[in-house]
C-alpha cells in the first residue's frame, strides 16, 4: 500500500513534522512493507515555518526579534532556493511566545522586524504565514517596524511607546516615507481567515477573546475604527481581520492576500505526492466545524479528490485528530477518545498510537 502522511500541527502538543512521523512510526509497526510519503502540512498558521523548512534546499536562517510584549526573542525566517523568504508571525510573536494574555498591549512589531531582516538579508520574494497573533493592534506595531512613522496625541511618558491596540487612539498622523517596499517578487499573505478588520465579523469580536480580550471588544473595535481611519485603506477587505490586524497592514503595505494551505501544499509537492497513492492520511489538534473552512485538514481532502476525479480511482482520506467535534465522514481516529489526558501529557506516544489503529483498518 502506498500511504501519503499529512498532517498540521496539533497546536501546544506537536508540529506537524513529530505528528507525521508519529503516525508513520504507528502505522509501521503493524504494516511495515508498505511506501509511506510523510508530506507536513500548515495553513499559515503556527507551524507553517516548519513546513516549509523541510523543503529541499531551505536553509532556516536566526534572527533576533521581540515577543508580543516586546521582549527579546531568538526566532528564525526560512529562505527558499528561489531567494524566497518564509516568514510567520506566530513564531516570532504569537500567544505560544509570552507567558500570559495582555490584550490591549501586545503587538506585532517583532513580525514586522523579522519580515525587514528578511528583506535585508536579500529576500526576492516573501510568504508571511498569519495566525496565532497574540495581539489586536491593527498591524501597527509591524508597520513601525519597517519604518512608518506615527503623530500621537499628548499622552503620559509611558505610552508614548506604546504599539498595541490601546495606542491606536492616540495615533493622530502617519508618514509613509521611511517604510521599506516590499521585494521586487512581492509579499504574500498565507491565511484562512476572511474576516474583515470592524464590527460582529471583524478581528476583536471574533478573535480577541482568545486573546484575553473578552470583555473589550467594543473598546478593542473602536480603537481598530480610529486606526483605520487615521492610516486608509479598506478595513472591510476579506482578511483584512486576519491575526489582529496584521492582514490589513500588510494589505496596505502591499501584499495580497491567499489560501495558506494551498501554498504550502504547492511548495511541498502534496498533490504529486498523492498521484499513486492507495491512502491519504491527514489531522489537526482539534477537528471541528471551523476545519472545513479552509484550514489544512479541508485542503488535503480537496486535493485527495481532485487527484481522485482526475485519474478516475478513488483515494480516501483518514483523520487523526486531538479532539473530534464534528463528523469527518470518513476513517477517524481522535487522540482524546483513544487515550484521555495522556493525550496531552504523551502526544507523540498516542499519536503512533492512532497510526497502529488506523493500519489496522486496512489489514
Amino acid at each position: 500500500m502506498r500511504v501519503v502522511i499529512a498532517p498540521d500541527s496539533f497546536k501546544s502538543t506537536m508540529t506537524a513534522v513529530q505528528a507525521a512521523r508519529a503516525i508513520a512510526d504507528g502505522w509501521v509497526d503493524v504494516r511495515p512493507a508498505d511506501r509511506l510519503t510523510i508530506r507536513p502540512m500548515a495553513d499559515g498558521g503556527e507551524g507553517t515555518l516548519d513546513a516549509f523548512a523541510t523543503l529541499a534546499g531551505a536553509e532556516r536562517l536566526p534572527l533576533d526579534t521581540v515577543d508580543a510584549l516586546g521582549e527579546l526573542r531568538h526566532a528564525s525566517w526560512v529562505r527558499l532556493p528561489d531567494g524566497t523568504g518564509v516568514v510567520e508571525l506566530a513564531h516570532c510573536c504569537g500567544l505560544t511566545t509570552i507567558g500570559h494574555l495582555a490584550p490591549r498591549e501586545a503587538h506585532t512589531r517583532g513580525f514586522g522586524l523579522a519580515i525587514r531582516a528578511a528583506l535585508d538579508a536579500g529576500a526576492t520574494r516573501l510568504l508571511l504565514a498569519l495566525g496565532g497573533s497574540a495581539s489586536t493592534d491593527g498591524g501597527l506595531g509591524l508597520l513601525v517596524a519597517l519604518g512608518l512613522s506615527v503623530g500621537r496625541a499628548p499622552q503620559p511618558p509611558a505610552l508614548t511607546e506604546q504599539l498595541g491596540n490601546a495606542a491606536l487612539p492616540a495615533i493622530t498622523a502617519v508618514e509613509w516615507a521611511g517604510v521599506v517596499p516590499p521585494p521586487e517578487g512581492g509579499a504574500l499573505v498565507l491565511s484562512d481567515v476572511t474576516n474583515p478588520l470592524l464590527g460582529p465579523d471583524g478581528a476583536a469580536a471574533v478573535f480577541g477573546p482568545q486573546k484575553g480580550g473578552a470583555s473589550l471588544i467594543e473598546e478593542m473595535d473602536a480603537n481598530l475604527a480610529h486606526w483605520a481611519a487615521v492610516v486608509g485603506g479598506d478595513p472591510h477587505a476579506p482578511g483584512a481581520g486576519a491575526a489582529g490586524g496584521a492582514g490589513f497592514a500588510l494589505q496596505l503595505w502591499g501584499a495580497t492576500t491567499t489560501s495558506g494551505a494551498r501554498v504550502v501544499a504547492d511548495a511541498i509537492g502534496l498533490r504529486e505526492a498523492m498521484q499513486d497513492a492507495d491512502l491519504v492520511v491527514t489531522g489537526e489538534g482539534s477537528f471541528d466545524a471551523q476545519s472545513f473552512s479552509g484550514k489544512a485538514v479541508d485542503v488535503v481532502r480537496q486535493i485527495a479528490s481532485e487527484v481522485a476525479e482526475a485519474r478516475g480511482r478513488e483515494l480516501p482520506v483518514a483523520l487523526v485528530a486531538g479532539r473530534q467535534d464534528v463528523d469527518f465522514h470518513g476513517l477517524a481516529v481522535a487522540l482524546w477518545d483513544l487515550a484521555g489526558e495522556r493525550a496531552l501529557a504523551d502526544p507523540i506516544a498516542v499519536a503512533r498510537e492512532a497510526g497502529r489503529q488506523v493500519a489496522m483498518s486496512f489489514r
